[in-house]
C-alpha cells in the first residue's frame, strides 16, 4: 500500500487496525485468511454491525479487508477472492461543520501573545486557515518549503504528493514573528532543523498536539461547537 499505491501513513496505519480486528475475531474459529468465506467475511460485518460501529467505520473495515485479498490474489496466492462481493453499508452524507468568521476572528484573538508560544500558535493558525491545509500537512512543513517572494507554500500531502499553495500576508507576518523571536532562540533537536514549527523541546509538533492547541483555544473564546483542525 505505502509502496506501489502511495497511500498515505495514516490510511496504511488504519487498514493494519482494522485487519487486526478480523484476525482477532477469526484468532480461534478460522486462523489461516486464505481459506476464510464471503460468509465468513459477512458474519464478521454483522458482527462489529451488532457492536454499534458507524456505518462509515464499516465500510473502511471492509475496504481494508477487499485491499488485502486483492493483494493475496495478485500474489496468487488465492484463487478466489471471497470479499468480491461483500457488500458494504450505505453512508449518508452530512454537511460538514464550520466556523462563521466571527467565530475564526474569536479563536486566533483568544490566542496570548505575552507568551512564546503565543506567537507560535498565532503562526499556526493562520497557516491552518489561510492556506487550507490538513493538520499532517500543518505538521510536516519545512522551512525549505516556505516561498515567501512568490507568495506560495510547498505542501505535501496525501500518498506524499506535493502541490503549491497560495499563502496571504497576513500568515507570511506571524510565520515571520515566530521564526525571528522565538523560533531562533530555541535549541533545535538533531533531525527537526528545518520542520518550521516546533513544541518546548525543539521537536516538530505532533497532530495531537495541535488539536489540544485547537481545542484550548476554542474553549477559551466561549465556542461551544465541537471545533478540530479541519473544521
Amino acid at each position: 500500500m505505502r509502496l506501489e499505491r502511495a497511500m498515505a501513513k495514516n490510511t496504511v496505519s488504519s487498514y493494519q487496525r482494522d485487519l487486526r480486528k478480523v484476525a482477532l475475531y477469526f484468532e480461534e474459529s478460522k486462523p489461516n485468511p486464505l481459506k476464510l468465506s464471503l460468509k465468513d467475511l459477512e458474519g464478521f460485518i454483522a458482527e462489529i454491525a451488532q457492536e454499534g460501529i458507524a456505518a462509515r467505520s464499516q465500510a473502511r473495515h471492509i475496504s481494508a479487508i477487499r485491499s488485502f485479498y486483492k493483494f493475496l490474489t495478485l500474489e496468487e496466492l488465492i484463487d478466489i477472492d471471497p470479499s468480491e462481493l461483500l457488500e458494504s453499508p450505505k453512508v449518508g452524507r452530512k454537511l460538514p461543520d464550520f466556523l462563521s468568521i466571527d467565530e475564526v476572528t474569536a479563536i486566533i484573538d483568544a490566542v496570548d501573545m505575552g507568551k512564546d508560544e503565543g506567537h507560535r500558535n498565532r503562526a499556526i493558525l493562520e497557516t491552518l486557515y489561510g492556506c487550507g491545509l490538513r493538520v499532517s500537512e500543518l505538521t510536516d512543513l519545512r522551512i525549505s518549503d516556505l516561498f515567501f517572494k512568490e507568495s506560495i507554500i510547498r505542501v505535501t500531502g496525501k500518498g506524499d504528493k506535493e502541490r503549491l499553495v497560495p499563502i496571504n500576508k497576513l500568515a507570511i507576518k506571524y510565520i515571520g514573528i515566530y521564526r525571528e523571536e522565538v523560533r531562533v532562540h530555541q535549541t533545535v533537536v538533531k533531525g527537526n532543523e528545518d520542520f518550521l514549527f516546533l513544541n518546548r523541546r525543539g521537536k516538530k509538533l505532533t497532530r495531537a498536539m495541535i488539536f489540544h492547541i485547537i481545542k484550548m483555544l476554542t474553549a477559551k473564546a466561549g465556542i461551544k461547537k465541537k471545533v478540530s483542525p479541519h473544521t
